[in-house]
């Protein structure tokens, strides 16, 4: 199996499907350059705790011909949307022999969107991580056709563990508030997370609180982050904005492999991100903040009736909680025999190999979606720096367009 990656939290994911692969798989694991390609020290964190080494980052025409060399007999496309519709329908379509080629999404996927099946409709098999999932996914590709299966697995970080710490076990005294660069949207939001945050940090000086950053300022993400939380951190200190009985040191901000911080953690926090997953199979008491709003938008429904919903004075009061068995069996904690993303790839191999295999058709084929086509293959061949001019040049032309 070659495995490609586009962004941080593909990575992630991608190292973790490698991981449960049986050990007589050959693979091999790769990043694919684009706008977002993560940064040397997001690569290390993405593949901390798996038996893959950093992945290299390659252009699209080098990926081609490492393709070629590999000659995998399964292409795992862990990208974002139009990056996965580009390698399958033209850059690595034409691989001989052709490829299985395997999607799928990384995280938490409640609701399922017509969208996301759409970009990964060239795919063979599309692969997601609860009952739910196959069933709502399924339910689309019925309704818009493309596409081959929908299988089912477990995300794979939730079975991945630390190094055990030297010394004996870890003191948890730590709480982990982890970010989500799309929600809360508003600047003033985030401000009160933090000041929620800094409430707790003076009311319990025994837990060191610490924001746990997908990625620092510089670096880029699978999702533009408009207003950093430690950049707003360093705004509300210097411009005298934070309580009286607030240090600036109260909340700490870091980067890394989530689960080396969860092995410390007392509780965990956060508005919407599938490290909360990594908390409850690490059995680390957790809040989702509702304050926000539970909604698709925020995509936070997903857990409603879990019991771990809870606004920003449970969190100053530490009010952490565990969630509920039944929602855990229904959502991403069901039994590992329920998988069968490996068993359904293995017999997809097989019929390729015997000739009997019928590669998914792309429902985007076809010339009005030649355009955006085109773009996301821009992505993929133009360097990162030269697309930025042209984006800033292309905007400079419409404002002075705009001025006759």
């Amino acid at each position: 199996m070659l495995a490609v990656a586009d962004s941080d939290s593909y990575l992630k994911w991608a190292a973790g499907l490698l991981n449960a692969l049986p050990a007589s798989w050959i693979t091999e694991l790769t990043v694919v350059r684009t706008p977002i390609t993560p940064s040397d020290g997001q690569i290390e964190a993405a593949v901390s705790g798996t038996r893959s080494a950093p992945a290299p980052v390659l252009s699209a025409r080098r990926l081609r011909r490492s393709a070629e060399r590999f000659r995998p007999d399964v292409v795992l496309l862990a990208c974002t949307g139009p990056v996965v519709d580009a390698l399958a329908a033209e850059i690595l379509s034409d691989l001989r022999p052709r490829p299985v080629f395997v999607s799928g999404l990384p995280g938490i996927s409640v609701p399922a969107t017509e969208k996301a099946w759409l970009y990964r409709s060239g795919c063979d098999l599309f692969v997601v991580h609860s009952g739910r999932e196959v069933a709502e996914f399924s339910a689309i590709g019925r309704e818009l056709g493309g596409g081959g299966g929908v299988a089912l697995a477990r995300l794979p970080y939730l079975d991945l563990s630390a190094p055990a710490p030297q010394g004996g076990p870890a003191r948890r005294d730590r709480v982990v508030f982890a970010t989500q660069a799309k929600v809360p949207r508003r600047r003033e939001e985030r401000e009160e997370v933090l000041l929620a945050l800094a409430a707790l940090a003076v009311a319990r000086p025994d837990l060191d609180v610490v924001v746990k950053l997908r990625a620092r300022e510089s670096e880029r993400q699978t999702h533009n982050e408009r207003h950093h939380y430690e950049t707003l951190w360093t705004e509300m200190a210097e411009e005298g904005r934070l309580p009286q009985d607030v240090p600036r040191d109260a909340v700490s901000f870091a980067a890394g492999a989530m689960h080396e911080h969860l092995t410390h953690a007392a509780g965990f926090v956060t508005v919407s991100s599938t490290a909360a997953l990594e908390a409850i199979a690490r059995r680390v008491p957790l809040l989702v903040l509702s304050d926000f709003g539970v909604s698709a938008e925020m995509i936070n429904l997903v857990f409603e009736g879990s019991g771990c919903l809870g606004t920003m004075e449970d969190l100053a009061k530490a009010g952490f909680r565990m969630p509920t068995e039944e929602w855990c069996r229904a959502n991403y904690f069901h039994d590992a025999s329920a998988s069968d993303w490996i068993a359904r790839i293995s017999a997809l191999v097989e019929d390729a190999r015997a000739g009997r295999h019928v590669p998914a058709r792309s429902v985007l084929d076809g010339p009005e979606h030649a355009t955006a086509r085109r773009r996301a293959r821009l992505r993929l061949e133009v360097p990162p720096k030269v697309l930025r001019y042209g984006y800033r040049a292309k905007r400079r032309m419409r404002r002075y367009l705009k001025t006759f």
